[in-house]
């Protein structure tokens, strides 16, 4: 399972990327399960932004979902860190 997130907006704009793949990582379950619950809560339309706020494209082996701050699931929020921070 590869996820991606992309992250736009913000007080700069300045946009980031970062991808995971779970094949084979120990915790790949965890990663399954929490990627799940994002899909299923997502939404495929971009939610309404606030002003300097936050977007983000979360993809999941090619399904893409649409969140944004301050409206973030803990489970977007979750994901979304992880992902950020241990992706290349």
């Amino acid at each position: 399972m590869r996820i991606q997130v992309r992250r736009t907006g913000g007080f700069a704009g300045i946009e980031r990327r970062a991808e995971v793949d779970v094949a084979g990582r120990p915790d790949a379950q965890e990663w399954r399960s929490l990627a799940e619950k994002v899909l299923a809560a997502g939404h495929s339309t971009p939610p309404a932004v606030v002003p300097d706020g936050f977007s983000y494209e979360i993809t999941v082996d090619g399904r893409t979902i649409r969140a944004a701050d301050p409206r973030l699931t803990e489970d977007q929020r979750e994901l979304i860190s992880r992902v950020l921070e241990e992706g290349a």
